[in-house]
């Protein structure tokens, strides 16, 4: 039964949960549009291990979403993450953005679509199973009418993350379902972390990287 800090911050929404034996007992989130990240992680950290009477010590292990999503909100995360497992020796256990999301949704039929929202009609989207099989690996791409349609085609297909809004603008088959306000959250990482550190499937701390998909382009600022 191990006890995992799960943290992710691959979007607004700074999160962090303590789960035991893959259920989350704990949960600290806030969903600041400004990407509060730097100043709130930490203090969620310490805040959710003394408010369980945890010592950071008492950790098996910490677990980190690993992306796609915000370039800087995956640095801050993996960053904090690392630096925990390397000063108290403990494995760091890396889980699939899109896979902890597709977990918010409970449906028999189908399948679900988990997506995050990218520049203009672009998001990263993964295909899974309702018992969250893989389906079709992570991709970027941009959103049309015909997105999709080969699993629309064939039954429901639940939509889920902030790439909602803009995929329901142009996807306007009968068997797409969109699921509302949801992003990327903590609470559901514990149960695939607990997998994960059972099968010894952990990260190198030294070298590991969030999965950004998409090399990080700054924008040059605007000419005055």
């Amino acid at each position: 039964m191990a006890l995992i800090l799960n943290i992710e911050t691959a979007t607004t929404n700074c999160s962090v949960s303590l789960s035991k034996d893959g259920e989350t007992f704990a949960l600290k989130e806030d969903n600041d549009k400004n990407y509060s990240h730097a100043e709130r992680l930490h203090t969620y950290i310490e805040d959710i291990l003394k408010e369980n009477n945890l010592q950071p010590e008492h950790l098996d292990a910490v677990a980190v979403s690993k992306g796609p999503g915000s370039y800087t909100g995956l640095r801050i995360g993996v960053s904090s993450a690392k630096g925990l497992c390397y000063a108290l020796n403990k494995p760091l256990v890396a889980v699939s953005t899109l896979e902890a999301l597709a977990h918010q949704v409970n449906r028999k039929d189908g399948v679900i679509v988990a997506m995050l929202d990218a520049r203009r009609m672009e998001v990263y989207s993964a295909v899974f199973s309702t018992g969250f099989d893989a389906v079709r690996g992570i991709q970027a791409e941009v959103l049309t009418e015909n997105s999709f349609i080969e699993y629309l085609e064939q039954g429901k297909v639940y939509f889920v993350g902030n790439g909602v809004e803009k995929s329901k603008t142009v996807i306007q088959h009968p068997n797409a379902v969109f699921i509302a306000d949801k992003l990327p959250s903590a609470r559901e990482m514990g149960t695939i972390a607990e997998v994960k550190y059972k099968k010894n499937d952990i990260e190198d701390v030294a070298y590991f990287e969030p999965y950004y998909l998409k090399d990080f382009v700054a924008l040059k600022p605007k000419s005055k």
